[in-house]
């Protein structure tokens, strides 16, 4: 049975990062022998930009960084496999085994050991027992993302084509995903009719849905409005208010009526595996592990971070489930694993801090409110254009620095803007 000091379970962006920062702490030819990443693709992506990678504007094969590249250039292990089995009290988990897709056995169900286990394995989407969900599509992983991005291509080629030139798109859940989705989408639009040339154009009409009384109603009101103005010149139809009954081929249908829909994406909420509730720890109603201020799960050694996790502050709030909140617990679980590891005391909590609310509205737009003063989080400037569009961008910069560091990351950059300049923004296979 293999062992490891510590094994982090998820490479979303806590995960990766984590891995990361402790395996550089530990140094080449130590760190790879103590800490395990486990993710059940072998390419990350920054889950962010998944809305860009599901209408074609991002390419996966540019965008998408080899795990087993991080963990050589960070000295940490990396084994691909899905968590099928947890054992708290025997420091155990069971990773399933991996075929082809022919059915062939190619790596055999094993059993892994460990002293410390960070959990990180993300979140889903939230159907609330919406009836017809299965007709929606969702955006959980890179492998969802792409898979849509080759379905609205065909969707795009066949509107194209047909009599009534038409494609009716919802979207629901007008959060950060949502909107930013949506925005995306007429991006794909119109770069599809640069192609397809006059004989061929066809319309869109795109709904976004939204329960709530706002758009990205956890924002900043300023922030809400804004970007509604933006989705409103892209003449996007924004339902706010709207709750979603039903689901059906070609409708959605609201409590106030019915929307034409020949695609739907949902974007609505959140809510962890099912397994969850199985693995003898302690968790919500939506399966989230609940945690401490040292992001401790009930069961001892056992930790959780990022969107699988939920920790109630002091004043009563919950952390977000955002990449920025990954990011803080990953670098907070580093030092603290790292205390571990040295026999050190580590009296610390873990703080959020708000640094502040963006969001990517298409190419050269985006609106947002950042902090000042990341002590005071209440200090903040509000920003729009192209100048919060690139805070945005500097956000993803930020995370492959985290796990790439400043010269990777400045030549993928430029590679990225230079396959952009010749290829063009959308990805059409």
């Amino acid at each position: 049975m293999m062992h490891y000091d510590t094994i982090i379970v998820g490479g979303g962006a806590g995960g990766v990062e984590l891995a990361a920062k402790l395996g550089r702490k530990y140094g080449r030819g130590v760190g790879n022998e103590k800490v395990l990443l486990i993710d059940r693709s072998i390419v990350h992506i920054w889950k962010p930009t998944l809305h860009e990678v599901a209408v074609g504007t991002l390419d996966p094969q540019q965008e998408g960084l080899l795990y087993t590249t991080l963990a050589r250039h960070n000295h940490f292990s990396f084994t691909l496999g899905e968590l099928t089995g947890f054992n708290a009290e025997a420091r155990q988990i069971t990773i399933g085994e991996l075929r082809d897709e022919d059915g062939s056995l190619l790596v055999p169900e094993s059993t892994i050991s460990f002293n410390t286990c960070v959990l990180a394995i993300g979140s889903g989407s939230n159907s609330f027992g919406t009836k017809g969900f299965e007709h929606a599509h969702t955006l959980e992983n890179a492998q969802d993302a792409q898979q849509f991005q080759k379905y609205l291509f065909g969707r795009f080629l066949q509107a194209s084509h047909s009599d009534k030139r038409n494609l009716n798109i919802a979207i629901i859940g007008a959060g950060a995903t949502g909107v930013e989705l949506a925005a995306e989408m007429t991006e794909a639009y119109n770069e599809i009719h640069q192609i397809i040339g006059v004989a061929n154009r066809f319309r869109i009409e795109i709904n976004l849905i939204e329960a709530a009384p706002r758009i990205l109603s956890v924002m900043p009101e300023q922030v809400s409005e804004q970007s509604m103005q933006i989705l409103e010149r892209k003449q996007i139809n924004v339902h706010v208010g709207t709750k979603v009954n039903e689901i059906t081929e070609h409708l959605v249908v609201t409590d106030k009526g019915e929307i034409p829909a020949d695609i739907v994406i949902w974007a609505a909420g959140i809510k962890a595996s099912e397994s969850n509730k199985h693995f003898g720890l302690e968790t919500n109603h939506i399966n989230q592990f609940i945690v401490d201020g040292k992001m401790a799960t009930s069961a001892k050694h056992v930790y959780a971070i990022g969107d699988c996790s939920s920790l109630t502050q002091a004043d009563g709030t919950r952390i977000p489930a955002t990449a920025q909140a990954a990011h803080q617990q990953a670098s907070f679980m580093a030092k603290q694993l790292w205390a571990m590891a040295q026999e050190k005391p580590f009296n610390d909590t873990f703080v959020y801090t708000d640094s502040g609310s963006l969001v990517s509205l298409g190419f050269d737009s985006g609106v947002g409110k950042v902090a000042t003063n990341p002590k005071h989080s209440s200090n903040t400037i509000f920003i729009k254009g192209l100048i919060a569009k690139w805070a945005h961008v500097s956000l993803h910069l930020l995370h492959h620095f985290t796990v790439l560091g400043f010269r990777r990351t400045l030549l993928l950059a430029l590679a990225r803007l230079a396959q952009k300049r010749i290829s063009g923004r959308l990805k059409l296979h």
